[in-house]
């Protein structure tokens, strides 16, 4: 996979140092930006950014901003750092095409696994764009979902949920282990959202809803 480059943005030096000191032990190559516009800078200029860790609240240009600017050009992995943890920043997040969205304080071998869980994930892209599972195709780069050859409108959860199911089909996976995976790992919401979002996404898949299985007491299982 060779070298990979992770931009880290903040205007504290303090968040920035820390971070890439973390970065840098998975041999990580971290470039720094302190505000929006030199990251942009950076951005633009280098080419070559694997991931940005954004933070929101920065002089010159904020988070949102800078993400907006580089969606226009590129599907770069983002995730957004905030001491914010309102729902609406969140929403607000996805719907520019944010990757992830962490709350700041956070536990920094945490934000390091999600770094690698979306990298591993958006670099083996090109290798296995799709999967596929029974009569349902994802397209992970399109974010798009077929059931029998129809399109299924997910929301951003269900997509990532129902990803989720499939690459792990035939393992039991607990609700803890989930929303892990699919929900930020400092997500502290009640472990029965994992519930609602499998009967919205069962709903979605009709008659194939059948290949998540409930295990009573644990979580659910993905067989097909």
């Amino acid at each position: 996979m060779g070298v990979l480059k992770i931009l880290v943005v903040d205007d504290e030096s303090r968040m920035r140092k820390l971070v890439k000191d973390f970065l840098v032990k998975k041999d990580y190559v971290v470039i720094e930006a302190a505000d929006g516009e030199e990251a942009l800078d950076i951005f633009y200029e280098q080419n070559d950014i694997n991931m940005i860790l954004l933070d929101v609240m920065m002089p010159k240009l904020d988070g949102w901003q800078v993400c907006r600017e580089i969606r226009k050009e590129s599907k770069v992995p983002i995730i957004m750092l905030t001491a914010k943890s309102e729902e609406q920043d969140e929403l607000l997040g996805f719907e520019l095409g944010v990757d992830e969205y962490i709350t700041k304080p956070f536990n920094p071998k945490i934000l390091v696994a999600r770094v690698d869980a979306i990298l591993r994930r958006t670099n083996s892209l090109d290798m296995e764009s799709s999967i596929s599972a029974g009569n349902i195709e994802v397209d992970k780069a399109a974010h798009v979902v077929k059931v029998c050859g129809e399109v299924v409108e997910l929301s951003y959860k269900e997509f990532e949920l129902l990803l989720y199911f499939i690459e792990n089909q035939g393992i039991a996976l607990s609700r803890e282990k989930i929303l892990n995976n699919v929900w930020n790992y400092d997500y502290f919401g009640d472990a029965r959202t994992i519930d609602t979002h499998v009967k919205k996404l069962r709903a979605k898949l009709g008659p194939d809803a059948d290949y998540i299985k409930t295990i009573w007491g644990m979580g659910y299982k993905f067989m097909c």
